[in-house]
């Protein structure tokens, strides 16, 4: 663990592949009819720019600062005061996770070989199919529950495993758990695909815009032994036996991805065409409630509360799923891996089933070590050069607010809606401003902040269809929230923008001074 300083809360604060086969046959389900898009009106009762309330610059400055750094506590690691879940800096991996657990090579050997299989996608290329597999190999040590406790009230600020209710600490020594493990390197995976059930018929409640093809079934050995960390990540090509080919479907089609040796090791993938629409989701403060901002609440929400999803967001991603034709959901979260399965739970509980990204524990690549969601959104764009994305997340991560208007600058004919919640104006806990500057350049009908999940409902996103009218935006293209409501920066006049007057710039100039004197630095 290590002390938490000013300066490190003050930066979170601004710049916040071949393989071989055998047949099955199931039949497809009936289509959908679309509903006809209709703009709602927001019920929202703030412009979804503005913050929660304005905030007083006594009280903000020199008290809201340091009442943040009073509640965060001096033994938090630091990544807390990212805004963003970095646990990865804080966790032992391979023999730090043995030293502390005082565990010796013999007691590892006898342990079994565990799989992490993250679902995957596939693209189609003049060669057939290619489906990627990405994973992790592991062991995990049988712990005591007392050693278990010991471990888990590292990260429950402000409370312990003995002062939670039984199922919430039975929660948290499972999630303990499944930190403390150790990875495998230099290990072959084998895997077996079959064909998939629709989405409803494998019980996810929230659809996919998938259908279960009529063959597929094959074996796959991963073609290299996992890295040092044990972690596999592959596109491989697989035989098509049956498969619908990806030049003459616009349907997604489903796999089931079992790995030999492990009953654990399951998962769906999805073989999607070259055309089409792609959701790729945040999970944290967007689909479910995390709080990421507020430290205590944040981790009681990941390591023991049960994920709760935010509002109705659910019944917006089950009628995108009914309405958008042959969608492909895909959920990127940096959350490091050892906790990949909590969250593949929770959406294919809520949400519509799809593939998924996370934070692995190898990287060849320095540009994924220093930024892992633009990388991450990088393969996938790569991988799909002809099909149009829908991005969705919140303002509280500072790499969101720069990658997804970078990515609609980068590729800017594959970008068709970005969707930001803005948690500063519903929620009083996050109070860390967030930089729209990267937005300047795009088209005001291209993006949407928004409040509640109402706001997204009827708009028509097959057709460009962004932005409810209804809803004010007020971006001027710089910081948005600091003290007394002042948004910096400024930009081009577009609907519903305005300039940063002024009295603005005077008053952030004041601001400046007043937080140079106060030793804050801004």
């Amino acid at each position: 663990m290590q002390l938490i300083t000013l300066p490190s809360v003050l930066l979170a604060l601004l710049p916040l592949a071949t393989a071989s086969v055998v047949h099955r046959s199931l039949p497809r389900p009936a289509a959908i009819a679309e509903r006809q898009p209709l703009v709602t009106p927001s019920p929202s009762a703030w412009w979804p720019t503005k913050t929660y309330k304005k905030r007083g610059i006594t009280s903000d400055i020199s008290g809201g600062i340091h009442s943040i750094l009073g509640s965060i506590g001096s033994n938090i690691p630091s990544y807390v005061a990212s805004g963003i879940p970095q646990w990865w800096e804080d966790l032992p991996t391979g023999s730090a996770v043995m030293s502390s657990l005082s565990l010796n090579d013999s007691q590892i050997q006898a342990l079994p070989t565990q799989v992490l299989n993250i679902p995957g996608y596939g693209n189609w290329t003049d060669q057939g199919w290619n489906l990627r597999f990405h994973g992790n190999v592991f062991k995990q040590p049988i712990i005591s529950e007392s050693r278990l406790d010991d471990l888990a009230n590292v990260f429950l600020v402000g409370t312990s495993i003995q002062a939670l209710p039984p199922s919430q600490a039975s929660q948290a020594r499972n999630l303990t758990a499944e930190l403390f493990v150790i990875q495998q390197g230099n290990q072959n995976v084998t895997f077996n695909l079959a064909p998939a059930p629709t989405a409803g018929a494998s019980g996810e409640q929230g659809g996919g815009g998938a259908v279960t093809p009529t063959g597929g079934s094959q074996q796959i050995l991963f073609p290299t032994p996992t890295t040092d960390e044990g972690d596999f990540d592959s596109f491989v090509q697989i035989q098509e036996d049956g498969l619908a080919a990806g030049n003459s479907t616009n349907e997604i089609q489903r796999l089931n991805v079992y790995t030999e040796g492990d009953i654990n090791g399951n998962a769906t993938a999805y073989l999607v065409p070259p055309t089409g629409l792609t959701v790729i989701s945040d999970i944290d403060d967007i689909l479910r409630v995390t709080k990421i901002y507020e430290p205590t609440q944040g981790l009681l929400n990941t390591f023991a509360r049960p994920f709760t999803p935010w509002l109705n967001m659910p019944d917006i991603y089950a009628n995108w799923s009914r309405s958008i034709p042959n969608v492909h959901f895909h959920y990127l979260t940096t959350t490091p891996e050892q906790v990949t399965r909590n969250y593949m739970d929770f959406i294919y509980k809520t949400y519509p089933g799809g593939s998924f990204d996370d934070r692995p524990l190898n990287f060849s690549d320095v540009s994924a070590t220093l930024s892992i969601r633009k990388f991450l959104l990088d393969k996938i764009f790569l991988t799909y050069p002809q099909r149009k994305f829908i991005l969705v997340a919140d303002t509280s991560n500072s790499d969101v607010m720069k990658d997804y208007p970078a990515m609609a600058d980068e590729y800017p004919n594959q970008v068709q809606c970005i969707f930001l919640r803005n948690t500063t104006n519903t929620d009083p806990g996050d109070q860390f401003p967030y930089d729209t500057s990267g937005f300047k350049n795009l088209s005001s009908n291209q993006y949407m902040f928004f409040t509640i999940p109402d706001d997204l409902t009827h708009l028509d996103i097959v057709n460009g269809q962004c932005l409810n009218s209804t809803i004010k935006q007020n971006l001027t293209y710089g910081y948005q929230g600091l003290p007394l409501g002042t948004n910096l920066g400024n930009g081009k006049k577009s609907a519903g923008s305005h300039l940063a007057s002024p009295s603005t710039w005077a008053f952030a100039a004041t601001l400046g001074a007043a937080m140079w004197y106060l030793g804050l630095g801004l």
